[in-house]
Order: structure tokens, then C-alpha cells, then sequence
């Protein structure tokens, strides 16, 4: 069958390849492969920044925004053949550590997780996958088009669920949400705090194309001004980081509404270096008794959350986040990103 295979640390090993048709262990599924959704991750370990392989071999299969097709399903798996799954991302470290040991695996600590298509374990990238059912999801059948969404949409849920825990703490009533950055993950955030009925706004730099126009199908408002500007204005009591920019990460931390809670799912490149007023960031933390925290991964909880806000939705609105589907044969086109992409997903089976 053919996979979409990287030699991780290797730049430009990026190929379509083929490889052994998998043979599910005792107990597992045996998935055809639908679609695949491409993100900065799957880019940085593309151009050689990131990624593990397996330990018995040089190349990984990618790939772990996944949608397949149950084509084999143990009895009592609690699956059947033609169901529609996604496969979990992460898998617990084997010691375990106590998170790991309770199902919170996206908070291991002490960081021997594996990553399907990222850490050490093969991807979802090929014509044929196997899963545990323990860490497969079903999908209403309605979400064929788009449930490849479904891992970012996790991602998500879980954001917001870490923001309610924290403001549970006191008296928590939010009113106001400022997401900034709308690409998937923005823009999915964004779906979900209108689904907990916020004022939800979106900030992005861009004025055209599609961004604009999902936001507003939304029922959301779209700011394209300074992100100081919109967010002094604003004064959110949540704000959910989407773009990992250290500049609108301080602009919006600096401009909450009092008991604020700024959630970063963005990962900031290294390197470039940033002078703010920490003495004055922190005096408003203190004294307005925000909250500032990191976000990423997600556990099973997380993937039954997105999946039960994905069948809330507007499939035409989740169709809309997918600007560009490349057939297998063209996979790497999905690795160099376009100014109008949001989703760009690569189908395989077809």
C-alpha cells in the first residue's frame, strides 16, 4: 500500500512510498484510510525540525489528523465494519507517570508519551491503519466531508476546558471572548465559545479570503486592527491564543477584562527576542487575579468533546474550513502553504 513516509531530521525526504499492508494485532481495527488534515507540525518535521521515528527503522509514516472507515472490527470491540473513526494522537509513556496512569496522558510528566505520526509511532498517512479500539472515536456518518477536523477540534476542547476549570476556582460567568489567529484552530475555538454562547471575536491579520466570512458565519465579529487596539477596546474575560506570536501574546495578556484567563495553544518559534514591562504584566496578574496558561494535546475526553461539537455544527461552515484536498499522489503541494489556506487535507483513498 502506499504511505506518506518522512526520515525525520531530513529535510526534503518527504515521498510517497510503499509499504507492508498492516496486519491488526489481537484485539485491534483495521481502518481504510480517508483523509488526512496537514498542519505546522506535519511541515516542521517535513523540513527536518522534528519528529521520531520508530525505533526499528529510519522512516515514519505521517500524519496524525486522521478520518477512516472501520473495513475490520474485532467482536466486542464495541466497532463494526463501515463505522467512521478517528484515531487518537498520543499514547501514555509505559512507566506510567501518575497523569498517564489516569487517562490524562496529554499532561504526562515525565515526557515518554509516543505520538502517532509525530513520536515513534507510525502515522495515520497510509491506505490502511490499524488502531486500539480504546483509542479510536466514532464519528456520525454525517461528518464524512469533514471530520478529519476532529483532532484540532480536540485540541480545542480541551483549551476550554482547561479555561472552565480555572475560572471555577470563583464565581466564573465569562462574557466576552477574544480569539486571536484564525487559522483551524482559531477558527475552531471560535466555533466552540459560540456554541457556549459568547460574544466571540477573531483576530487576523488578513482582510480577504476566507477568514473573514467564516467568522462572520459564525456570528462572530473579525478585527484585523492592533491587537493592543482590539483588545484594550475589548477587555476580554477569555482570550484563546492561536498564533504563538510573543508580541500578541503580551498585547492580549496586558488588556484582559479583571479575572481574566488567557489560554496559549500557539507555539512560538525560537529565537526572536521581545522586551515588555514584566514588572507591569506582573502587577496586573496580581492584582486583577488573571490567569495565564499553556494548552496542547488532548486525551480521550477531549476527542468525545470535539466530536459531540463537530455534530453541533454547520457541515457546510466545517466544509468552508477546508480551503484545499490533494490526492496522495500530490501530498507534498500540501506542505508548502498558500495565503488562502486554512485546512488543507490530503485524501487517501481515491
Amino acid at each position: 500500500m502506499r504511505a506518506l513516509t518522512v526520515e525525520p531530521g531530513r529535510a526534503g525526504s518527504l515521498a510517497i512510498t510503499e509499504v507492508p499492508d498492516p496486519e491488526p494485532d489481537a484485539g485491534e481495527l483495521l481502518v481504510e484510510g480517508l483523509a488526512l488534515g496537514v498542519c505546522g507540525t506535519d511541515r516542521e518535521i517535513a523540513a527536518g525540525e522534528y519528529g521520531w521515528a520508530p525505533a526499528d527503522r529510519q522512516r515514519l509514516v505521517l500524519g496524525h489528523e486522521s478520518l477512516g472507515r472501520v473495513r475490520r472490527a474485532p467482536d466486542g470491540s464495541g466497532f463494526a465494519p463501515g463505522d467512521l473513526v478517528v484515531g487518537v494522537v498520543r499514547r501514555p509513556d509505559p512507566v506510567p507517570c501518575g497523569a498517564c496512569a489516569r487517562g490524562e496522558f496529554d499532561m504526562c510528566r515525565n515526557g515518554r508519551y509516543t505520538e502517532r505520526g509525530i513520536k515513534q509511532i507510525d502515522g495515520y498517512g497510509s491506505e490502511l491503519w490499524c488502531v486500539e479500539p480504546d483509542y479510536a472515536v466514532p464519528l456520525h456518518p454525517d461528518l464524512v466531508g469533514v471530520g478529519v477536523l476532529m483532532e484540532p477540534a480536540s485540541v480545542v476542547a480541551k483549551a476550554w476546558e482547561q479555561v472552565q476549570r480555572v475560572g471555577e476556582r470563583s464565581w466564573f460567568e465569562p462574557r466576552r471572548v477574544l480569539v486571536t489567529g484564525a487559522g483551524p484552530i482559531g477558527l475552531l475555538a471560535a466555533l466552540l465559545g459560540v456554541q457556549r454562547g459568547l460574544e466571540v471575536h477573531v483576530l487576523d491579520q488578513v482582510t480577504d479570503g476566507p477568514k473573514p466570512a467564516l467568522v462572520a458565519a459564525l456570528g462572530a465579529t473579525y478585527h484585523h486592527d492592533p491587537v493592543d487596539t482590539v483588545a484594550a477596546r475589548l477587555e476580554p474575560d477569555v482570550v484563546i491564543e492561536a498564533t504563538g506570536v510573543g508580541q500578541v501574546v503580551f498585547d492580549t495578556m496586558a488588556h484582559t477584562a479583571s479575572y481574566g484567563v488567557v489560554c496559549l495553544t500557539g507555539v512560538s518559534a525560537p529565537g526572536r527576542r521581545l522586551t515588555f514591562d514584566a514588572a507591569g504584566i506582573n502587577r496586573e496578574l496580581v492584582l486583577e487575579n488573571d490567569v495565564v496558561l499553556g494548552s496542547v494535546n488532548a486525551n480521550l475526553r477531549h476527542y468525545r468533546q470535539a466530536a459531540d461539537a463537530l455534530a453541533k455544527a454547520d457541515p457546510a461552515w466545517l466544509n468552508g474550513l477546508i480551503t484545499r484536498r490533494m490526492p496522495l499522489a500530490r501530498a507534498a503541494e500540501a506542505f508548502t502553504a498558500r495565503p488562502d489556506d486554512v485546512k488543507v487535507v490530503v485524501t487517501l483513498d481515491g
